[in-house]
C-alpha cells in the first residue's frame, strides 16, 4: 500500500475554507467531515485535513501559529502545465485568497502561489518532465 500524507491545517471558519477550496476544484471526503473538520482530497494519496482551531488544539501542546503573521508551513503541489499553475492561482484570488509574489520562471520550472483565507501558503509548480531525470 502506498504511503498517504495527511496535512493538517487550522482554519478560522471551516465553512468558508470549504467554499474557498471548492472554488479551486477540490472535493471533500464526507466520511471524515463534521462541524469541526473536513478531509480535502488532493490526490489518491494526499489529503488536507482542515480543522477548526479548537479541534486542531486537541492534536498539539503548542500554540497555533497565526499564518497571516508567521509561516508555519509551505504546501507545494505539482501541476500538469504552466497554464494550470496560473489557473489555480487565478481561482484562488477570485475566491478571496491573495498572492504574495510574482510567478517564478526558472526555465525548467515554473511556480506561483497564493495564500488561502487563513494565510497558509500554497505553492503551485510545474516542472518540465526532462528536468526530473
Amino acid at each position: 500500500m502506498a504511503t498517504k500524507i495527511f496535512v493538517n491545517l487550522p482554519v478560522q471558519d471551516l465553512d468558508q475554507s470549504i467554499a474557498f477550496f471548492t472554488q479551486l476544484g477540490f472535493s471533500f471526503n464526507a466520511q471524515f467531515t463534521d462541524e469541526t473538520a473536513t478531509c480535502m482530497i488532493v490526490s489518491d494519496d494526499i489529503f488536507v485535513m482542515l480543522l477548526t482551531k479548537e479541534k486542531f488544539k486537541t492534536f498539539t501542546p503548542n500554540e497555533i501559529c497565526d499564518a497571516t503573521k508567521s509561516t508555519e508551513v509551505l504546501v507545494c503541489l505539482s501541476s500538469e502545465s504552466r497554464a494550470d499553475v496560473d489557473e489555480m492561482v487565478r481561482k484562488a484570488v477570485a475566491a478571496g485568497g491573495t498572492t504574495y509574489n510574482e510567478p517564478q520562471d526558472h526555465g525548467f520550472m515554473y511556480a506561483h502561489g497564493f495564500q488561502d483565507l487563513d494565510g497558509h501558503i500554497w505553492e503551485i509548480m510545474y516542472m518540465e518532465p526532462s528536468a526530473i531525470n
